[in-house]
């Protein structure tokens, strides 16, 4: 196979955009296992002096991404950030105005590998969010485990995202005033391995916990459908059944997380590599469907919600796939 090579005469603006995308992909997947690393290190030397206050303070600020977390408006709003959205570029679509009175849960698809549309219109600063949902603040919820690694969890929180768990959900949606947004990436983990170009496969029909909390609180729902998150990474074939998928979901059982096997360019050629492609990202926020507060909701209250849900956001991807080139009948919900 030929390499492809990257050429010499690249427009400066561009080559930011690589940089700033390329230092988002390195903490997304070394940060983590580094600062724990980092941790062990010190504490095998016995440097009691740094990492015995640390332990401290995260043993009384272990809650704080359920509350909320600890956003930083000076990292929100490095103009790296803007370089990112323009790499791809990430655009965001309203399709109907929402009340600042009232808080909301964007229900955002698919995963796709690293979410990349999710972080760009709804943790940093630099997309459309703040001029189309004027007197608004989004909450972007992850997994848990992003917030057990020290150090790390300070700079996963100064971007603006929080637990995913049922109790840091239920904080952002029961605050006074309203003009508050979860946003919640449904198919989790699991669907990241089935994010392959062509495909729109969601986990979306036993994830009703998302239900629960908004019927408890009488919170709106609202699709959300990110075109082109899943032609972003080539991933290794492993349909159902085969033993690579299989391996996958036994490791995602035991850790909570998943290992897609994936691949796209590198910096200084496109053959291969871990950079994703240039490819554009249009995230769709639908019609809120308003949902009346029952504080114990059955299970068949539930079911209703959540099939209202499942048709609304089929609705929105039929709508607006023919505009950002989606073959037909790709949609499958499992």
């Amino acid at each position: 196979m030929k390499v492809e090579f990257a050429p010499l005469n690249i427009q400066p603006a561009r080559r930011l955009q690589t940089v700033a995308v390329l230092q988002w992909v390195l903490k997304y997947l070394l940060l983590g296992p580094m600062s724990i690393g980092i941790t062990v290190m010190l504490i095998t030397h016995n440097y009691s002096f740094l990492y015995i206050p640390y332990l401290m303070w995260l043993y009384f600020d272990w809650h704080t991404p359920e509350r909320g977390g600890r956003r930083s408006s000076w990292i929100k709003n490095w103009t790296l950030w803007k370089h990112f959205k323009d790499y791809f570029p990430i655009h965001l679509i309203k399709t109907q105005d929402l009340d600042p009175s009232h808080n909301y849960i964007f229900g955002f698809h698919p995963h796709g590998i690293m979410a990349v549309g999710a972080f760009g219109n709804f943790s940093v600063n630099y997309s459309d969010f703040k001029y189309l949902f004027p007197g608004f603040t989004s909450y972007l919820h992850v997994l848990p485990l992003w917030f057990w690694c020290p150090v790390f969890q300070e700079y996963v929180m100064s971007v603006g995202l929080v637990s995913v768990s049922k109790k840091s959900v239920s904080y952002v949606v029961s605050k006074e005033g309203g003009g508050n947004i979860s946003v919640i990436v449904l198919g989790g983990a699991k669907e990241s391995l089935d994010a392959h170009p062509g495909k729109f496969t969601l986990f979306i029909r036993q994830q009703k916990g998302f239900v629960k909390i908004a019927l408890t609180h009488g919170t709106s729902l609202v699709p959300v459908v990110s075109f082109g998150e899943n032609e972003l990474f080539k991933q290794t074939d492993n349909p159902e059944g085969s033993w690579i998928r299989t391996v996958q979901n036994k490791l995602q059982k035991i850790m909570g997380f998943a290992l897609p096997l994936f691949h796209a360019r590198g910096v200084f050629q496109y053959n291969f590599g871990l950079m994703p492609y240039r490819k554009a990202i249009h995230t769709v926020v639908g019609r809120p469907i308003p949902v009346r507060q029952t504080l114990n909701p059955t299970q068949e209250q539930i079911e209703e919600l959540h099939q209202t849900y499942m048709e609304e956001l089929r609705k929105l991807f039929e709508e607006h796939k023919g505009k950002y080139g989606i073959p037909e009948h790709t949609l499958v919900l499992k």
